[in-house]
């Protein structure tokens, strides 16, 4: 039997603020930006569907946390 040695490694990520004038992109650059991130995609029928769902269940005093949680999901794309 062979054994191999795994070596251990670790990921780093450093988050860095930057100030950005969008006036110094082409609107071309910034078309294509956001269709690499899919954000040409969204539908604003489903979240204002989800917004009122989540409206209608906080009057009545239902719990509304999974609506949220999808509407949070498909407008900033970041899980609850």
């Amino acid at each position: 039997m062979r054994e191999f040695k795994v070596s251990n490694y670790q990921t780093i990520y450093k988050e860095i603020e930057v100030d950005v004038d969008l006036a110094d992109f082409d609107t071309e650059d910034l078309i294509e930006e956001l269709n690499s991130r899919n954000a040409s995609e969204l539908d604003t029928n489903d979240s204002m569907h989800l917004l009122k769902a989540i409206y209608q269940k906080k009057r009545l005093g239902v719990n509304f946390d999974s609506a949220l949680s999808e509407l949070v999901y498909i407008t900033i794309g970041k899980i609850l």
